[in-house]
């Protein structure tokens, strides 16, 4: 017979029941754990996709009027990547996947500490003024099955099944140890398609727009005096005649986005300077001539008499007062089209043609000379196609020894003590700017530069008083930034684009 008291105290089979209630919570869990691991899955995608897409944009946010253009092609055209859980398409890499906006800049962490006040007020389309670019993905929508019905069977809203992405970053371009100075090149002018062509730089006054040739002044302050260095406590035109003929490390790495430029004519700043890395000291150098920080190069061919020479570089150390032409020496000529004045841009770029000029040199320094009266040099003549490279082959070539044989000068330096052994001694890095397109008349803040242009000095300056001058540079190539590589100078510029949000 059956009894029901027997049966209320039967506890065969209960554990089932916490067997069946642990199931349904663990699939549950299961299930929306599969839902939420598609969701973070997707965003991760859309992130990394927003930041890559943010990361190329920034990299064309250089201070020029076309860099929204650039930067939107950038961006379209440089970054592809994949999602696999959202509905539609699993590729990213057009336009459509991302929305573009630029910024001048984000609100100040006082006024965000989280980052996430709107950027709405920093908004430009213009785009000498963007320095950042925000990257929004297009919405994804990632179907739930567990998490609605979930929500159905428990009566509650269906989940948010879309998926988005933010993205911002910046360009910073930082510069270290610069020498301030700035030069005016023609639009679409590159140093690279221009290696050993001679530039004939001359100042640049204020108050009338300059033009491609035209060079000034940086304004120091936008990079730091390094305190240890041999401008540290200077100030004025002391501070600049350092910054320009010292060696050694003079300035400290600053984020710099466009340079301040002034006139090349500066009271106190002549052809001097320039000169002293010929051991050639006059006027302000002329207490500076045994001070290691401005020591002239290694080679150091004038082209120029030295006082109290006997012909054979045993004569009369230093060039005193205004120099003598020398009869038996030069210093390197500039391009061929100098001599003919069919030079571009008004005569001041030349187009790297110095053939005419290379045989002349090597005759009068190296050979019997134009009127066939000099002594050969014994180890005959150095090689190279351009300037820079025959000036480098000249240093090591003689050794320590002198450079020139049998001549008023001995292409080393005799009046300074010691001389430098860089070298770099004769090389600037310049400022390139695009002068016309953004009206420099003399003093201008935020330029931006088109690129850091590296210049070896071919000869000193002929006027050695007052401060309207010609400089004569041969380009020696792009340093830093533009993607240049393997130069060793590229450590001195670096344009760096990070992410902020």
């Amino acid at each position: 017979m059956f009894s029901q008291h027997k049966f209320r105290k039967d506890e065969e089979g209960v554990i089932l029941v916490f067997v069946g209630m642990c199931m349904a919570i663990i699939m549950g869990m299961a299930a929306i754990t599969f839902d939420l691991g598609r969701l973070a899955s997707t965003q991760t995608d859309l992130q990394a996709y927003t930041d890559h897409v943010a990361l190329a944009a920034a990299g064309e946010l250089d201070g020029n009027a076309d860099a929204i253009t650039r930067a939107t092609a950038a961006a379209s055209a440089m970054i592809q990547d994949k999602q696999f859980f959202a509905q539609g398409n699993q590729t990213l890499g057009s336009s459509a996947d991302y929305s573009l906006r630029f910024l001048t800049g984000l609100p100040t962490p006082a006024a965000d500490p989280e980052d996430d006040d709107s950027v709405a007020p920093f908004v430009t389309n213009i785009g000498a003024d963007a320095v950042l670019v925000e990257v929004t993905a297009t919405p994804r929508t990632v179907f739930l099955p567990f998490g609605r019905a979930l929500s159905s069977l428990l009566g509650l809203t269906a989940p948010n099944e879309d998926v988005n992405a933010v993205a911002i970053a910046g360009f910073t371009q930082y510069a270290c140890d610069v020498t301030p100075l700035m030069f005016c090149i023609p639009p679409g002018w590159t140093a690279n398609a221009n290696i050993g062509s001679t530039v004939k730089l001359r100042t640049g006054g204020n108050g009338s727009a300059w033009g491609p040739g035209n060079f000034g002044f940086l304004d120091p302050t936008d990079y730091g005096i390094n305190p240890n260095g041999p401008c540290a406590g200077l100030n004025g035109s002391s501070l600049y005649i350092c910054l320009i003929a010292a060696q050694g490390n003079k300035g400290q790495c600053v984020a710099q986005r466009g340079v301040d430029t002034e006139p090349g004519q500066r009271n106190g700043i002549g052809s001097a300077i320039y000169n002293s890395r010929f051991d050639y000291f006059t006027s302000t150098m002329n207490n500076l001539r045994n001070d290691p920080d401005y020591a002239p190069g290694p080679q150091v061919i004038s082209g120029w008499q030295r006082t109290g020479s006997n012909g054979n570089g045993n004569g009369g150390s230093c060039i005193n007062g205004q120099p003598t032409a020398s009869t038996d020496s030069m210093p390197f000529p500039p391009d061929d089209c100098f001599a003919t004045n069919t030079c571009a841009h008004g005569g001041r770029f030349g187009d790297g043609n110095w053939t005419n000029g290379k045989a002349a040199y090597l005759d009068m320094n190296y050979g019997n000379g134009p009127a066939n009266n000099l002594t050969p040099h014994p180890l005959g003549p150095p090689t190279g196609t351009t300037r820079y490279q025959m000036y480098l082959n000249e240093i090591s070539k003689y050794g320590g020894s002198n450079i020139l044989a049998n001549r008023s000068e001995t292409g080393r330096a005799q009046c300074s003590t010691p001389a430098s052994t860089d070298p770099e001694r004769r090389t600037y890095i310049l400022a390139g700017v695009d002068c016309a397109a953004n009206n420099v008349q003399g003093s201008a803040k935020d330029i931006p530069v088109k690129e850091f242009v590296k210049g070896f000095l071919i000869q000193p300056l002929a006027n050695t008083s007052g401060t309207d001058f010609d400089i004569f540079l041969e380009i020696v190539g792009q340093v830093g930034g533009g993607g240049a590589g393997g130069n060793p100078n590229d450590g001195i510029f670096r344009d760096v684009v990070r992410l902020y949000r």
